[in-house]
């Protein structure tokens, strides 16, 4: 059986004009595991209220992000790919969850090259709703309704595993080495408490405080705010922040 992998990212306007982020945050922003109210509310919200008032400065803000060879995800993301692709032997796509990269034809792309196990990775550590969640559904629903034939298997939340930490520790090494500082302060992307709630296999374990998240359950495999508060830790010890080693100072999480 021929395998491929398929990494999958956020994604991205095609352009940091008004029409065309206009165009991305009504895809990203009605999805019901990002906004996850009622669809009525969710369009009177979206379509009614946001995407009239928010695609002009949003496309300022992207514009000045945006690189010459394009969104800088994007160009990342394939960069990324590229790397990979030259490390294995296995066909590597890449697609985005919103924007014209579609999951589809990601999958499209390995099946042409005549794949039929796909190993799904969505690129993020951490497992949120808004993130893992609605890429691993949605490629599900394409593989039922479009590749029948077609085995996806998702690769879960990495945020603990060795070898992340190991090239995250180096990486905010080399940003400190050299500079004086007082504090290091972790800063993770926020998602709504509710939808911790939701991800909580056990249904009793969350209680959106420190006490669930330092208590083992099986929870924690879904838990974004364990799994950052994890990474911290993780990152803190191996650089000894708190132990008088190469940073001896304290840190903290937002």
């Amino acid at each position: 059986m021929k395998k491929g992998i398929l990494l999958v990212n956020l994604g991205s306007p095609e352009s940091p004009e008004p029409k065309d982020v206009k165009k991305y945050l009504g895809e990203f922003l009605m999805d019901e595991r990002v906004i996850d109210i009622p669809y009525i509310a969710r369009a009177a919200l979206v379509k009614g209220i946001i995407l009239k008032t928010r695609p002009k400065a949003s496309a300022a803000a992207y514009k000045k992000i945006w690189w010459e060879e394009g969104s800088p995800l994007i160009v990342l993301s394939e960069r990324l790919q590229n790397k990979i692709q030259k490390q294995v032997e296995y066909p590597v796509a890449l697609a985005m969850r919103y924007g014209s990269m579609t999951i589809k034809k990601g999958l499209q792309e390995l099946v042409d090259k005549g794949v039929e196990e796909v190993l799904l990775f969505p690129l993020y550590p951490q497992f949120a709703m808004a993130t893992t969640e609605t890429i691993t559904v949605l490629a599900e629903e394409l593989r039922q309704e479009f590749f029948p034939s077609l085995k996806i298997e998702s690769v879960p939340a990495f945020y603990n595993k060795a070898d992340y930490i190991e090239v995250l520790s180096n990486s905010i090494k080399r940003h400190l080495e050299g500079k004086k500082y007082d504090h290091v302060l972790f800063s993770y992307h926020g998602v709504p408490e509710r939808h911790i709630r939701k991800s909580d296999v056990t249904q009793s374990h969350c209680k959106i405080d420190k006490s669930c998240c330092v208590t083992p359950s099986k929870a924690h495999e879904y838990c974004y705010k364990h799994q950052c508060l994890e990474v911290t830790r993780l990152v803190g010890e191996r650089l000894q922040f708190k132990k008088g080693g190469l940073f001896p100072h304290p840190f903290s999480l937002v």
